[in-house]
């Protein structure tokens, strides 16, 4: 299978699926921090190149319920978040016959612009790690993911990250047993 990572600087998700033994490509304006196929610039201009799959993480700045507050608070922010769903949506509706984009809880404002709900809610606990980070998956020609190895011990790990100039890095990384997971089960 054909797929593209979309918005991933890490290479986990885009790993999973070569060792897997598919044609993946992860794709950022960022440089990749590991060897292995990665397109660095906009992911709009490779999206028409014969996909079967895209996995796609897009910036949740914007849209994400746990900001919500700083759009009445900071100029600019009402911008940013048509800009950042807008993108979200083009991602979701790109002509790829199977597709998952994930991102946080949105809130209402940029679910108006998306145009839908998400389809499923996983958490990195349902997936062997014991943390909670609440992750919404948007679906098209794809199935709901089955958790793979619950566990106990749940923690709120990435939201109690000090500020630091990388916490958005780190809080922004795949699970290697959710990429596990997305890799086996489509």
């Amino acid at each position: 299978m054909k797929v593209l990572v979309a918005c991933e600087f890490s290479g986990i998700v885009r790993d999973a699926f070569i060792n897997a033994g598919h044609d993946a490509v992860s794709c950022d304006l960022l440089q990749c921090e590991t060897p292995g196929p990665h397109y660095q610039g906009d992911v709009k201009n490779i999206l028409c190149e014969g996909w079967d799959m895209m996995m796609a993480h897009p910036p949740c700045t914007y849209l994400c319920n746990s900001g919500v507050c700083w759009l009445h608070k900071r100029d600019g922010r009402w911008n940013k978040l048509r800009e950042g769903a807008l993108f979200f949506k083009k991602l979701l509706d790109a002509d790829i016959p199977k597709i998952c984009v994930e991102n946080p809880i949105p809130h209402k404002y940029a679910l108006d612009i998306i145009g839908r709900k998400y389809d499923q809610i996983i958490q990195p606990w349902m997936f062997g790690h014991g943390e909670t980070k609440a992750t919404c998956l948007w679906l098209k020609g794809l199935p709901k993911l089955k958790p793979t190895n619950i566990v106990e011990g749940r923690v709120q790990r990435l939201h109690r990250l000090p500020p630091s100039k990388d916490r958005w890095k780190l809080r922004s990384r795949t699970y290697q047993g959710i990429a596990n997971a997305i890799v086996k089960q489509w």
